[in-house]
């Protein structure tokens, strides 16, 4: 979330006179405030057209191949969320359905991810998938800080192992938790962590390893099965014990339906957590997430708390308190409404539909695949070297016609490396890329015919990275 500065200018909004519901001359005298509540009150229909216009300027959401957040959902959904919207997920009591529905979408996710006895995993759900790591890490730290209470007591610092293509919420939770990020570099045509990298980084005050299914940089799936292999042989060997997070924002979502043979999940033991997020490729609107952990072993009993259920106590643990419940009704009606094979089919046309445009686009002659969109329904795609332009003039471009389609630098060590990314959600149909790659291929015959990209002009290149 961007934090925002106040204004001390006096700038009013502009109403029409049309915006009157019976007198115009009256509606022209409001001019409300900006950046200060205005004296008096203002008609409903006037308040709704003056941010209503002023909302035409976002981007189209259907648009928008830079977000990996559900931009789509059906109308009996919109309708379920809108007679939920007044209901706080944290009044278990006051709403005992709801929490109802949340304790089945938890066992549905712990049946998907093969956990080893689905009754005994333990999850909640969260505003989104950062919320859902920061638990996940704070699990990790406190289970670590059990093992060695004498050690942290004396000043050892915890560190978590990971690869620098996290996503920042990770960052951020060694930030606020004071644990040292262990951040593998990227390499040559590395760009993740591997197994080699995440045991060569980790010592005995390693609280953890995170692994990503589907790397949000290039949509690519870390190898989950031989970190855990990697980290069973260091335990054989010396004895440090390290759990596994898996990190499965959107790829939590696809691979069990997609990739059923895939070993990332809880049937492999190390693994003691997994996360979510319920409004990417779980296609629910922001924001809802899903933390589980595989027993009640991974997670610590004494970060749990209770609240009054039905007059028992309902284990809770969550960063958040009060926070809407729609989302999670929204979860579960997606999970009964489409079942295993919708969401196959679902997943599949994104996943379609992202490896036909991935091979359309480097036909074109101009660009270099990094990945095909064989995994997330994600590709990432760079410029040649004997074209006059950059992926920046290529991201700006785009834009003129509607489409928001990211351009970035990698981090450390690939930061010579620039590419676009392109996100294939539900919604975004085989009629939408071909719109893409006609307007793409307009566009190539007037950027040849720049001397060399914008960049090298004076033009500082535009970034559009959103994870």
């Amino acid at each position: 979330m961007a934090l925002h500065k106040g204004s001390g200018r006096d700038r009013r909004l502009a109403v029409s006179p049309l915006f009157g519901t019976a007198d115009p001359l009256g509606a022209m005298k409001l001019a409300p405030p900006l950046h200060r509540l205005s004296d008096g009150s203002i008609p409903p229909p006037s308040a709704y057209q003056l941010i209503h216009d002023e909302l035409m300027l976002d981007g189209n959401a259907r648009l928008n191949l830079a977000t990996f957040v559900t931009t789509s959902m059906d109308e009996h959904a919109t309708r379920l969320m809108t007679e939920c919207v007044d209901k706080n997920m944290i009044d278990k009591d006051e709403y005992p359905q709801t929490a109802e529905l949340e304790r089945r979408c938890v066992a549905i996710l712990a049946d998907l991810w093969h956990a080893p006895d689905p009754d005994q995993a333990v999850g909640c759900s969260t505003t989104g998938s950062s919320e859902a790591c920061m638990l996940a890490g704070l699990a990790l730290k406190r289970r670590w800080m059990q093992r060695n209470r004498d050690r942290y007591a004396a000043g050892a610092r915890p560190n978590l192992v990971m690869g620098i293509n996290v996503q920042v919420c990770w960052e951020k939770f060694c930030n606020f938790w004071e644990v040292e990020a262990r951040l593998v570099p990227m390499s040559g045509e590395r760009y993740h962590l591997d197994a080699e990298q995440a045991v060569a980084h980790c010592d005995q005050d390693t609280i953890g390893v995170v692994g990503i299914l589907g790397s949000t940089f290039d949509g690519s799936y870390e190898p989950v099965a031989e970190i855990c292999a990697a980290l069973d042989e260091l335990q054989q060997r010396t004895g440090l014990d390290v759990p596994v997070h898996v990190d499965g924002a959107s790829g939590g979502m696809v691979a069990p339906f997609l990739d059923p043979e895939l070993l990332w999940d809880f049937r492999l033991p190390r693994v003691a957590s997994i996360n979510t997020s319920g409004h990417k490729y779980g296609l629910v609107y922001p924001g809802v997430g899903w933390a589980l952990w595989r027993d009640h072993e991974a997670l610590p009993e004494e970060l749990v708390f209770k609240v009054n259920y039905l007059g028992g106590e309902m284990p809770t643990f969550a960063l958040n308190f009060s926070r809407p419940g729609a989302e999670v009704v929204a979860q579960y009606y997606t999970f009964l409404r489409l079942g295993w094979e919708g969401f196959r089919a679902v997943q599949q046309a994104c996943r379609d539909v992202a490896t036909y445009l991935a091979t359309e686009i480097e036909q074109l002659g101009c660009f270099r695949l990094l990945t095909r969109g064989d995994q997330l329904p994600v590709f990432a795609f760079t410029t040649t070297d004997d074209v006059p332009f950059d992926v920046f003039d290529v991201s700006r471009r785009l834009r003129e016609r509607g489409w928001q389609v990211p351009a970035y630098t990698f981090p450390d060590d690939r930061s010579d490396l620039s590419v676009l990314r392109v996100v294939c959600r539900n919604g975004f149909s085989q009629d939408l890329a071909d719109l893409l790659l006609a307007d793409l291929t307009r566009l190539l015959d007037e950027l040849r015919l720049q001397p060399r990209p914008l960049a090298e002009l004076g033009m500082p290149p535009r970034t559009g990275f959103h994870h």
